[in-house]
């Protein structure tokens, strides 16, 4: 929604206050230092480090020429100006003490004006402060300019930009570990951080991000319609508006429903526009040229876009409406009215799902759509081509039009744009795109999770001529959709934006973990360290998971389905070249699965068992070194391994998940506190605490008792080594026994005899009863 007058006013009033404010001594102007950009040429250090330069003048002339659409993006403007300043400049110099003074009548300023929204009171993620992950405890930098601030294009930041820079990471595009948090890497290290910082939840942090981001500025002035009679403007606007479905359904009233107000705030123009309005426009004769009309279309179809829900039914007539407009002012429209198609006026035949390369053996689906490679038959490559005002270039991302169903445009990037060279088509621009699938044009288990806007590469290349797109859009690696949003001209807000982690292969139904994703783009973009650079975000934020869009009372029909892979034999010859993979065979069966399966260990603080679990017998890929490192460490410290041990891992428990699960580390505070394993040094943790169930008394035995315990184990020890005196005297007087032994006193054999006697406990006599007892009723 565009900024008010009130708004407007109190803003510029806003601005005459900073320029006003002087020190409590003295007559110095604190924003004289503000008013103007840094001499790129005298500093060129500052253009590297600060990443959106800002200025009081600067903003202020946007102000006036009603550039921001948000009040908050003025604030973000004006409150990078001090930002910049306190980053750059050393603390406690007079720059960053003017700075700092005249933030806080801004912030003051700002809240006392009630037409204005609550500003942000930290640093935006644009600001230095976030990106550089520095605050005001910085290290200052030697040379100061003699102004602090400075405006430059944000698509030459990203180029400018130094390697340190988290927004814009100079990192390589291979990303090998998909875990939120590298191995070694400390949670406030890299792009992002696991813990947040406190200000709100992921969708807050997304919304605050893409706030101060860039807006885009439209539609170009290249490839429009030429100019045509304006009678046939009339007949373009009566198919549109009267063209039917099959059943006879009107699809314009998805373009009728769209109010004429701009009703969304990041469309590129802000005037009223609707279809009657166009159509009277027409029939007024209010159209000088007929790009003037091709462009009100244009906008139109992007309004509509933004109105209605994806992948519903007004949306998918409102892309078939623009298919057909985009066909209607081609150099080879079709023949009507009434027009028809039985691929809704797309150039190919099937969609992802149905369609099938050249020279398939698949019974199923279309053959002959796609190929495995970019072919270079009939055809001149180009650096780009234009379309509606769009420029297409090499490793693009567009949404193009669908055959099998308008409501779900196929998510595609562009690898080569080219010019026909076929004698029918001679000079009319195209696209080859490689397909990447939605999870609704895959086959996957039931209990499959996706992330939100998640879609696959896949090895299907399509021609398609320019008529085909829709509009452009992008797509992100997970590494870097976690940790930001794409910088201009990659990606605006407004634009769609996709996911990607994973490549599908629809001859085997397999959905593989992307480790190189500069095997994916382009090869003239994989060495390119700009290609879509990100601006980042306060902390790692991980899209929501949704389950498979086949599962549920909101469950839609699609090429794809519920399935498992598809098993190959080793060395079987596939589709697209290659053979089959050897793969362990799925076993439903536990005992077997415990049997059979390799040994490995609990991941750190899953478990505080020593012995090594069983693996289960499908592990999630994300998961798969993380085990075997896991194993290794138990390996080494000599845990014993079991068949019949019970995996009572996460992993298990997890399942297979499609996306890498959200870890936070204990803090030190807190793991100092509980006990680690001796022999892996890992946390103990449980999953749920002890059973609130009272333990019965152990038994208690009186003094006395204890007593006569105690001396009936005495005296039995005496007698025993007595009688063992008795025997060695008994063999000593073998010899004469016959002649003493008459002579022995009685008194001492009756002493031997109670020597060896010892009355019974109370338990024996107890037990002796019982015996007796139970002795007389087996009788």
């Amino acid at each position: 929604m565009a900024i008010t007058s009130a708004q407007k006013s109190a803003i510029e009033d806003i601005i005459n206050v900073l320029l006003a404010a002087t020190p409590s001594r003295g007559k110095r102007q604190l924003a004289g230092m503000f008013l103007e950009l840094v001499d790129r040429s005298d500093w060129p250090q500052y253009y590297e480090i600060i990443p959106e330069p800002r200025c009081i003048n600067g903003v202020r002339a946007n102000v006036e020429k009603n550039r921001y659409k948000d009040p908050l993006n003025a604030y973000t403007d004006l409150s990078l100006v001090f930002w910049n300043a306190l980053f750059y400049n050393e603390p406690g110099s007079q720059i960053a003490s003017d700075a700092e003074t005249l933030k806080n009548i801004l912030v003051t300023e700002w809240q006392k004006r009630t037409v204005l929204p609550s500003p942000r009171l930290s640093p935006p993620p644009a600001s230095p402060q976030k990106v550089h992950k520095a605050f005001a405890s910085a290290q200052p930098h030697q040379d100061q300019p003699a102004a602090a601030v400075a405006k430059s294009d944000p698509s030459a930041n990203s180029k400018s930009a130094p390697s340190h820079l988290a927004s814009s990471p100079e990192m390589d595009v291979d990303v090998n570990d998909m875990s939120p948090e590298p191995e070694g890497q400390s949670e406030e290290a890299g792009m992002g951080s696991v813990a947040g910082d406190g200000e709100g939840d992921s969708e807050t942090i997304i919304r605050q991000l893409e706030q101060s981001l860039p807006r885009w500025d439209g539609f170009g002035d290249s490839g429009w319609m030429s100019e045509i009679n304006k009678d046939r403007l009339l007949d373009l606007v009566v198919a549109i508006k009267s063209h039917k479905d099959i059943v006879g359904n009107r699809l314009a009233v998805a373009l009728e429903a769209v109010p004429e107000e701009p009703a969304y705030p990041l469309l590129s123009y802000q005037s009223h526009l609707s279809l009657k309005i166009v159509e009277g426009r027409v029939r007024s004769g209010n159209y000088e040229s007929a790009k003037a009309f091709d462009l009100d279309m244009a906008r139109l179809f992007e309004k509509a876009r933004r109105w209605h829900e994806p992948c519903t039914e007004p949306y998918g007539h409102v892309l078939l409406l623009q298919r057909l407009y985009q066909a209607l002012t081609s150099s080879s429209p079709p023949s009507g009215p009434p027009y028809t198609s039985t691929t809704n006026f797309a150039s190919v035949r099937a969609g992802p799902g149905t369609a099938r390369p050249l020279h398939s053996a698949d019974a199923e689906g279309v053959p002959g759509v796609t190929t495995f490679r970019v072919s270079s038959k009939d055809r001149t490559f180009v650096e780009e081509v234009h379309y509606k005002g769009w420029s297409i270039r090499l490793a693009d991302w567009l949404h193009l039009s669908n055959p099998d169903d308008p409501s779900r445009p196929i998510v595609g990037q562009v690898f080569k744009c080219w010019l026909s060279e076929d004698p029918a088509k001679k000079g009319q621009p195209g696209v080859t795109v490689c397909w990447y699938y939605r999870p609704e044009q895959t086959f996957h288990p039931a209990q499959t999770l996706f992330m939100e806007k998640e879609v696959f590469k896949t090895s299907h290349f399509a021609d398609h001529p320019v008529e085909d797109v829709i509009e452009k859009i992008a797509c992100q690696f997970t590494a870097r959709h976690i940790r930001g949003r794409p910088r201009p001209p990659f990606w605006y807000p407004g634009w769609p934006l996709y996911v990607c982690h994973s490549r599908y292969n629809d001859r085997e139904r397999l959905f593989v973990k992307i480790k190189n994703w500069s095997s994916c783009i382009p090869e003239e973009v994989r060495k390119k360290e700009e290609f879509m650079p990100i601006y980042a975000f306060e902390r790692l934020v991980y899209p929501p998971k949704v389950a498979s869009p086949f599962v549920g009372k909101n469950a839609v029909k699609g090429p794809g389905g519920i399935g498992e892979p598809v098993e190959k034999a080793e060395g079987e010859k596939i589709e697209g070249g290659g053979t089959g993979r050897k793969r362990t065979k799925r076993n439903n069966n536990a005992a077997t699965a415990e049997g059979n399966s390799s040994s490995t260990a609990a991941i750190a603080g899953a478990t505080g068992s020593s012995a090594t679990l069983a693996r289960p017998a499908a592990v999630p890929p994300y998961y798969s070194q993380t085990q075997q490192q896991a194993a290794q460490t138990q390996k080494a410290h000599g845990t014993a391994t079991g068949a019949d041990a019970k995996d009572r891992t996460m992993l298990t428990a997890a399942g297979n998940l499609s996306v890498p699960p959200v870890v936070d580390k204990l803090p030190p505070e807190t793991t100092k506190h509980f006990d680690r394993s001796p022999e892996t040094n890992e946390l103990l943790w449980f999953s749920a605490p002890p059973l609130n169930v009272a333990r019965p008394p152990a038994v208690k035995h009186s003094l006395s008792y204890l007593h006569f315990l105690a001396r009936k184990r005495k005296e039995m020890d005496k007698s025993e080594s007595n009688a063992g005196a008795d025997t060695a005297d008994e063999a000593m007087d073998v010899d004469d026994s016959g002649a003493e032994g008459s002579h022995r006193s009685p008194d001492r054999a009756m002493a031997k005899k109670l020597r060896g006697t010892v009355p019974p406990t109370v338990t024996e006599m107890m037990k002796a009863a019982l015996d007796a007892v139970t002795g007389q009723s087996e009788r």
